[in-house]
């Protein structure tokens, strides 16, 4: 029987990250080899895994990744159950994996990652939603995580110049805008994407409240209180969180205007855990 020295456990717990007994135990099973010993913690592991499946993870972070030239980008949601795991260096760093895995291939297999988190961290640990992107011709993505890394979002922005994609400021304004959806979580990115039915119950609630006044002071108060209804919901008609006095549009009007070319918000998406 091999001596199970300090120096052994303190490397197998270097090369693992399991608990000091757990690496004594195993070393011992393994008679001092120290790749027998990793393979015994990780066989543990997908076994501790497979016990831990069937409880809830209900908490958790969401990561974004994006390639260099901002043609591809994912969002990926990694569930725990507690809140306190997503501050642990080694769920984040598993969370920023993850998003980096999902960026490289539409379904990566994961499930060795997952098992080793698991029993590093001690909780259920899964994957949840994944939103992969490919910017359409004329198109970058850029994206923001809040700091509370529970919510994340990525932009879609269009230019008419190639030249104008690679430009710091297009960027910057995918972000920007990204991080507006963040703070004030739209709907719809422009008031053509909103269901008729949802205008038609503004309209028709409006319509009541204004009961008895002329049909064209009618029309006129509508199209007010539907345009005021579009500024809180459309990304676009949005007033800008780092300037109340512009739009969402307008702040890209802006952007467009310094750098020499026409951009287009095209589209936005939004993971938070806890929403749907």
């Amino acid at each position: 029987m091999a001596e199970i020295t300090a120096a052994m456990v303190g490397k197998l717990r270097e090369m693992t990250n399991a608990g000091l007994m757990n690496c004594k135990k195993a070393l011992a099973e393994a008679d001092g080899d120290l790749e027998k010993a990793v393979d015994i913690l990780r066989k543990k592991g997908a076994a501790t895994a497979a016990k831990r499946a069937a409880r809830d993870a209900n908490e958790g972070s969401v990561a974004f990744a994006c390639s260099k030239d901002g043609k591809n980008a994912v969002l990926v949601e990694v569930n725990c159950e507690t809140p306190l795991v997503p501050k642990n260096d080694l769920f984040k760093q598993f969370c920023i994996e993850m998003a980096n895995a999902y960026l490289e291939n539409e379904n990566p297999d994961l499930e060795t990652q997952r098992e080793a988190i698991i029993a590093k961290i001690g909780e259920n640990i899964k994957i949840g939603r994944v939103i992969r992107w490919t910017a359409s011709e004329g198109g970058v993505i850029n994206g923001y995580v809040h700091h509370d890394t529970r919510k994340a979002v990525m932009v879609e922005i269009g230019a008419t110049k190639p030249e104008t994609l690679a430009r710091p400021e297009v960027l910057a304004l995918a972000k920007e805008l990204s991080i507006q959806c963040v703070a004030f979580p739209p709907v719809a990115t422009r008031r053509e994407e909103v269901p008729a039915d949802v205008i038609k119950r503004e309209e028709d609630i409006a319509r009541e409240q204004m009961s008895g006044k002329p049909e064209k002071v009618i029309e006129g108060i509508i199209k007010g209180k539907l345009n005021k209804f579009f500024e809180g919901i459309c990304l676009v008609d949005q007033l800008f969180y780092k300037d109340q006095n512009l739009s969402c549009q307008k702040y890209t009007d802006s952007v467009a205007k310094e750098v020499g070319d026409t951009l287009t918000i095209r589209r936005y998406s939004r993971l938070a855990i806890g929403e749907n």
